[in-house]
């Protein structure tokens, strides 16, 4: 682990309001700690592989994290040495959903422009 932790933060939509801190205020105690510990181990370890971090495309990885009773992924990337948490959500099915998919690509792309 490194000893400067890269910088986090969380994606902004211009109205202000970060939809990922959203999402993990709705989840419970428990959740929220789990994804927290793992969002610490990617700040502190960057670059990490799998299986915490997997890369989805050049600019985009998922976080995945085991939650009690679920599994969470949030997509982050790297931007201005910085780790920017785009999207998060909690898996029912094995794959990735495709709309999920999209809510993060298009938060890069914006995040980008």
């Amino acid at each position: 682990m490194q000893s400067n932790p890269v910088r986090v933060s969380f994606f902004r939509l211009d109205s202000g309001r970060e939809p990922v801190r959203e999402w993990l205020k709705s989840l419970r105690k428990e959740q929220r700690k789990a994804i927290g510990e793992d969002i610490k181990t990617l700040q502190f370890g960057w670059p990490v592989g799998m299986p915490l971090v997997r890369k989805l495309a050049d600019d985009l990885c998922e976080l995945r994290s085991d939650i009690p009773n679920g599994i969470a992924r949030t997509f982050v990337t790297i931007l201005d040495d910085q780790i920017v948490l785009l999207h998060g959500f909690v898996k029912k099915t094995m794959k990735i959903p495709p709309k999920e998919l999209a809510v993060a690509k298009r938060r890069l792309a914006r995040l980008r422009s």
